[in-house]
């Protein structure tokens, strides 16, 4: 079993993963015994391997004589052998400096931190703005855009912007709608969405609201703008940094990474994984996850308020990433945004 191994074999695999990790290439056993002070001969290494190749954790590509990790072999070095350091004062640094929010709004925000992140990994960075239903209450505006019809635009507390359009009576005048906004904004201001759905459910049954004809209205136009879920919003960038890749070097290989990158729902689904867990998240290929992320790794961690806007950012790359690079710069980054947003809605 996996977690019976010795040392040596532990150390071995170790220096097959890290072997391959900067090369790409399959190691064989003479690489190893010339790169790592082992103290062994290259038959005694062989005998290791092929240990490690028969618990799944190493496999022999073609017809080489070197071996490479397989998906069950890079987690088990990762639970087990890899030592995530610390970001340096001088890194942090740097990494403060990379994001500039001042002044942004929250989109052009979500965009900033895929492209610093994919800039500092070389992969390719993932950001998924704050659910709609974790969002805290701001503002909300009327718009009339034709007879019947308003467009309805709602502001959270941390910045985030939804658009939505809606039916409603055609014979509210614009001086209704904006007593109807004035109204909501002072009823709701501060309140979590689903606190919002809930009173406004709960006034909307309650006997009193009949004798007041424009507060009906404001409650039935809020909950028509309100009762849906939003579609997630998704920032991509350096999709090109995947092709350069070796991984990724064959026609075939560089179509399946433009759909696995193009399909929003996949990714959505690979981010929501991490919105119920603490601390940092790592799925490799299909090791951990029953979506097909074969000969992909997915870092992903948390940012959030305390007023609870939830996003998730992350790194997605080959299995043969440098995780003890990428690991702290997506941690680190999730607090300096989740620290970004309280300091906006304050």
């Amino acid at each position: 079993m996996a977690d019976e191994l010795n040392e040596r074999s532990q150390n071995i695999l170790e220096a097959i993963v890290e072997d391959y990790i900067a090369s790409a290439e399959p190691v064989g056993s003479r690489a190893i015994t010339r790169r790592h002070s082992f103290n062994l001969s290259p038959a005694s290494v062989r005998n290791v391997m092929a240990d490690l190749e028969e618990m799944g954790l190493l496999c022999s590509p073609h017809t080489s004589a070197g071996r490479i990790p397989t998906a069950k072999g890079f987690q088990y070095y990762i639970d087990t052998l890899l030592q995530v350091r610390d970001l340096s004062q001088q890194e942090k640094s740097k990494l403060r400096k990379s994001y500039r929010f001042s002044g942004m709004k929250l989109e052009d925000i979500m965009q900033e931190v895929g492209r610093v992140l994919s800039g500092l990994s070389k992969y390719t960075g993932l950001v998924m703005a704050p659910k709609f239903s974790s969002t805290v209450f701001r503002q909300i505006e009327f718009v009339r855009l034709s007879k019947g019809r308003l467009l309805v635009i709602y502001v959270s507390e941390s910045g985030l912007v939804q658009n939505k359009v809606i039916d409603a009576d055609p014979t509210l005048t614009d001086r209704h709608l904006e007593q109807i906004g004035n109204y909501l904004n002072r009823e709701l201001n501060g309140l979590s969405i689903q606190e919002v759905r809930a009173k406004l459910s709960q006034e909307l049954k309650e006997d009193r609201i009949l004798y007041d004809q424009l507060k009906k209205q404001a409650l039935s136009l809020s909950c028509a703008a309100l009762q849906d879920e939003v579609e997630n919003q998704i920032f991509v960038s350096g999709a090109s940094l995947m092709l350069e890749q070796p991984e990724f070097a064959s026609p075939q290989q560089m179509k399946r990474l433009i759909q696995t990158l193009e399909s929003k729902k996949l990714l959505i689904e690979l981010l929501d994984r991490s919105q119920s867990a603490q601390g940092v998240q790592i799925f490799i290929g299909s090791e951990n996850t029953n979506i097909n992320l074969d000969g992909y790794s997915l870092i992903s961690s948390n940012f959030s308020s305390q007023k609870g806007a939830i996003g998730t950012l992350g790194v997605i790359g080959p299995v043969r990433m440098d995780y003890s690079q990428v690991i702290p710069i997506v941690d680190f980054t999730a607090q300096l945004v989740s620290r970004m947003l309280e300091r906006e809605i304050e």
